[in-house]
């Protein structure tokens, strides 16, 4: 039997492929699962309780970062490994601050993929070398001065919305109407609207395209949805 069992999530198939090929001509890393986004990838995940689950951020309906916060919270037993195109500060404290294990970039070596994930499978944290120093150290300054204070980390500013309403966000930015967000999370369309109305008050946001706008720069959907 496989040491480690690995369900990957990305929303492009050769993509996929390519991971899956590099995984399975490692030692002991068996692929039980693929998914193109993060909601069938937690489908999976309980389905199959993998040891390790690798997801790329930017997925259609519900993104690797809102994916991996939910992976966190519902299967602990599960680590998580980002796989992603962005190298930026932001998107590896996002990472990380959702339960994230490691983050390799895309470009890596494909030698650095099995020292990531066994890095990962042992309970290590690693991100990819190429990804500053800094990141790790404000991170850690971040964590342990919430630790030894009263005072909070201060949220990255979609923080102040709650995961419900993220994947909301996420839906409305991809150009489905409330009808269609109504029947995907099987809510009323009625609490879809509730839901609008709240995340343009927290974020002063006055009307949809705003709240496109907002959920690419914070990275909540890709520039090119």
């Amino acid at each position: 039997m496989a040491d480690i069992k690995v369900i990957i999530a990305d929303d492009h198939t050769l993509v996929r492929a390519g991971i899956k090929s590099l995984l399975e001509s490692i030692n002991g890393v068996e692929v039980i699962g693929e998914a193109d986004n993060g909601r069938v990838a937690l489908k999976l995940i309980e389905q199959n309780q993998p040891d390790i689950v690798l997801l790329d951020i930017a997925m259609s309906e519900l993104n690797g970062l809102d994916t991996a916060a939910r992976v966190s919270k519902e299967f602990p037993d599960v680590k998580i490994m980002i796989l992603s195109m962005h190298a930026s500060e932001e998107y590896v404290l996002q990472a990380l601050r959702a339960g994230a294990s490691g983050y390799l970039l895309k470009e890596s070596a494909p030698t650095e993929l099995e020292l990531a994930l066994r890095a990962v499978a042992r309970g290590e944290t690693y991100l990819s070398p190429v990804i500053s120093r800094h990141v790790v150290e404000d991170y850690l300054r971040r964590v342990g001065s919430s630790a030894s204070s009263d005072k909070a980390v201060e949220p990255f500013p979609h923080e102040h919305l709650t995961p419900r309403q993220r994947e909301i966000l996420q839906l409305i930015a991809e150009g489905n109407s409330t009808k269609e967000i109504a029947g995907k999370l099987n809510l009323s369309v009625k609490t879809v609207e509730t839901h609008r109305m709240q995340m343009m008050e927290r974020l002063n946001i006055r009307d949809v395209a705003g709240l496109v706008r907002y959920a690419i720069r914070t990275g909540i959907i890709s520039s090119d949805v």
